[in-house]
């Protein structure tokens, strides 16, 4: 085997252990980095629900107090935090479907709030454990992978039980709209269901994705070109001279002391071994003629 298949064969297994790991690294740094800016959409989701919420309890709710209360009245559902908010983000969800904001809970009023099996078990978490203030988990959906961020909703103001203690303190409008059979039994502090933001993931990985082949491509691009490069050198400074520094000095042990004198200019190693070889040449010729009858 040759200098320059050795020399190959060294960098390529060099390469090949850093490549590989590289591609292991970057893989999960790509990957962390696009789960991470879901996870900042996601709270950011939260927030503008939660400035919604906000907004409707402490202006909408009061003005819209006395009309509930009224007999045979309209139920004004717009005065109700939680379902200003989920219906402003179906406006959002019509334009981005897979995005969504609900506020599942196990008892609720409107039935349209009830929990899947997989937003009860972010609910049922968060009663099992009152210190957990947020829950984040992974599932593959139909449209590809999503991220839910999930954080407790948890009866924090007697002001709510007075739509949900027991029926007889309820809004006549609202037991018009919705019944006496649901959303009662609530207690101070209790948790009682979640929000929870779902934001897909399939475009974000598919963009880490094609930047890590991106960077993987550039990688092997720059490793090519070195390889050229390190060829060329290795040939012109090194291979270059050997060879014809020993053809020479095959040539001499043949006895053909005519053969022309090779001196690589420069002073690297291989320049330091021609001098060294022409000085030898030059002394064997010496010792020839001298023992010469």
């Amino acid at each position: 085997m040759g200098l320059r298949a050795k020399f190959n064969l060294a960098i390529l297994a060099a390469f090949l252990v850093g490549f590989s790991g590289a591609a292991v690294l970057l893989q999960h740094l790509f990957v962390d980095n696009a789960r991470a800016q879901v996870l900042e959409n996601a709270r950011i989701m939260m927030s503008a629900a939660n400035a919604i919420r906000h907004f409707t309890d402490t202006d909408i709710g009061p003005i819209a107090s006395a009309q509930n209360d009224v007999l045979n009245g309209r139920f004004i559902a717009a005065s109700v935090p939680s379902f200003a908010a989920q219906t402003t983000f179906k406006a959002i969800q019509a334009a981005y479907p897979d995005f969504a904001y609900r506020e599942p809970t196990l008892n609720p009023t409107n039935l349209d709030d009830r929990p899947s099996d997989w937003e009860a078990d972010y609910i049922n978490a968060f009663r099992n454990s009152p210190a957990t203030r947020e829950l984040i988990g992974e599932r593959d959906t139909p449209t590809g992978r999503v991220l839910s961020l999930a954080r407790p909703i948890a009866v924090s103001s007697p002001d709510c039980l007075s739509c949900h203690s027991t029926p007889a303190r309820a809004p006549t409008a609202m037991l018009a709209t919705y019944g006496s059979a649901n959303g009662f039994g609530w207690h101070l502090h209790e948790i009682v269901g979640a929000q929870v933001v779902t934001v897909p993931m399939s475009l974000p990985l598919q963009q880490a994705n094609r930047l890590f082949m991106t960077f993987m491509g550039l990688l092997l691009g720059v490793f090519l070109l070195i390889i050229v490069i390190l060829n060329i050198l290795l040939h012109y400074m090194v291979i270059k001279p050997v060879v014809r520094v020993a053809r020479i000095a095959n040539a001499v042990s043949l006895g053909e002391m005519d053969v022309e004198e090779y001196e690589k200019p420069g002073r690297d190693e291989i320049s330091v071994l021609s001098t060294a070889f022409n000085r030898m040449r030059r002394s064997l010729d010496s010792a020839l003629n001298m023992i010469a009858p």
